[in-house]
């Protein structure tokens, strides 16, 4: 019965935890990023200047049947619950490897369908992962395809039958991931471990492992043709953007705490507990299986240093996961469930939270000056409403200081032009160009962000209006529109 009981709470939760990202989904306006990427699906092209074109070509179907957010939602709500059936489906196969050795090293595992289901709630209680349901990112798509990755390694190493459809599915999967995101290179090399270190003879003799490796090539090739044309751009901003300031110590602390917040003590603990119980499979494969999580991670935390973001890491927490759902599942049948329900409903509360704090728009955070919670909402109004005003003053650009800015302003204010300012270079320097001298445009200041002074880069402005966004008949933001004209 306490086994049955962990399906059916982790099926109750999951139907509930659906339902909140349907609310919200269709309740909050557009993200920075999510804009920013769904803009790709606006502007298709072989690469862009930050990212591989993967999540641009998703979103292009549903673009162009619709601009409503929640439907176009749907894509990253699906991607979210094919990543959940492969956790499963990974800590399954993770169980069956281990099995096959439990005899030999007396070992006793948990009983089956436990570690797959407490793996799956151990991952859809993180609270970073929902926050990625709402706007599809190069880091979901590479969720979904590393788990995918994951499981073929396990299918070589459980010897089970490795056809050519999976040299074939292997190498979309690989191609896939590198038109994802560059740190695709990640999961690859864990693949790559898993298939040396496996006492599997690896067919180089057969033509399949190069077709496989061809295919992705080719998949990945839009990715250098772009690149190659346009002066290696993304490669040089990528490798500028990863080693980020100076390195600092405090920084890689504070990234340990996030990390914990955004994903968890339920997974850390669940993974901890696996590692020390099941040590004696210390093999190379094991360990070349938690390269999936260790590669990313690592990389990621001695970066974390100079800067980087939280969700960079959620393709490798994902890849945990069957490691966690063993442990978390040893924990449950054998010592004291208590430990798996307290934390378990310690991140269902800060899930709760972070629900309330979005939905309401941060009203019981409106003191704060920005208002971390106010970015999600008055950028359509804002966006259309400038669009008006160019179109009345007789021109059809709008101008920000910032790139996040100009992301929200240009989907919701599309197709007008989209300036920003700011003397970097960006992804809309490539589709909009620079504003020529004596250019006229509606120029938006946003409250929330700091130090939004326009003077160095105008010739002239005039204050037309300003919009205030509320939520709740509390204030979150202002936007101020000028006409302006460039220098």
């Amino acid at each position: 019965m306490r086994n049955y009981s962990v399906i059916r709470y982790s099926v109750a939760w999951l139907c509930i935890a659906v339902l909140i990202h349907l609310l919200i989904g269709f309740s909050i306006e557009m993200s920075v990023d999510e804009a920013h990427y769904v803009l790709y699906a606006k502007h298709l092209a072989w690469s862009y200047f930050d990212h591989p074109p993967l999540v641009g070509w998703a979103q292009w179907p549903l673009v162009q049947l619709t601009s409503t957010a929640g439907l176009i939602r749907l894509l990253p709500e699906c991607l979210w619950a094919v990543s959940l059936v492969l956790v499963y489906q990974n800590t399954k196969a993770l169980r069956d490897w281990m099995e096959a050795r439990a005899e030999s090293n007396s070992v006793e595992l948990p009983s089956p369908e436990v570690s797959e289901w407490l793996a799956v709630i151990g991952i859809s209680l993180a609270l970073l992962p929902h926050l990625l349901v709402f706007s599809l990112l190069p880091d979901t798509l590479l969720t979904t395809l590393s788990l995918g990755l994951m499981l073929l390694a396990l299918r070589w190493v459980n010897r089970q039958e490795f056809n050519h459809w999976h040299w074939l599915l292997l190498g979309v999967l690989l191609g896939l991931a590198g038109l994802s995101k560059y740190t695709a290179i990640f999961p690859a090399l864990a693949v790559a471990l898993v298939f040396i270190a496996s006492d599997r003879k690896i067919p180089f003799d057969s033509p399949w492992p190069w077709i496989a490796l061809a295919i992705a090539a080719v998949l990945v090739s839009p990715v250098f043709y772009w690149n190659a044309t346009n002066d290696w751009m993304s490669f040089k901003y990528q490798l500028a953007h990863g080693k980020g300031d100076a390195w600092q110590f405090h920084k890689l602390l504070a990234f340990g705490v996030v990390q914990t917040i955004c994903f968890g003590p339920l997974m850390i603990y669940g993974a901890c507990v696996c590692v020390k119980r099941y040590r004696t499979y210390a093999s190379p494969v094991l360990i070349a299986l938690l390269c999936f999580f260790l590669l990313p991670f690592g990389v990621f935390a001695a970066l974390s240093g100079s800067g980087g973001l939280p969700h960079w890491t959620t393709p490798a927490w994902f890849c945990l996961a069957p490691f966690a759902g063993v442990g978390l599942a040893f924990v449950w049948e054998k010592t004291n469930s208590r430990v798996i329900q307290t934390l378990a409903a310690l991140q269902a509360l800060l899930f709760s939270a972070g629900v309330v704090v979005v939905f309401s728009g941060g009203v019981p955070f409106t003191h704060l000056k920005p208002n971390p919670f106010a970015d999600v909402y008055g950028w359509e109004n804002a966006g259309l409403r400038a669009k008006e005003l160019a179109q009345s003053h007789g021109t059809d650009a709008v101008a920000v200081k910032n790139w996040s800015l100009a992301s929200r302003v240009a989907w919701y204010a599309y197709p007008a032009t989209v300036y920003v300012i700011d003397n970097h270079h960006d992804q809309f320097e490539l589709w909009f160009g620079r504003p020529a001298s004596g250019r006229r445009v509606v120029f938006i200041q946003w409250s929330e962000l700091a130090g939004d002074d326009q003077e160095a880069d105008f010739e002239s402005c005039e204050p037309l209006e300003s919009l205030q966004t509320t939520r709740f008949d509390q204030a979150l933001s202002r936007f101020d529109f000028s006409l302006c004209t460039f220098k």
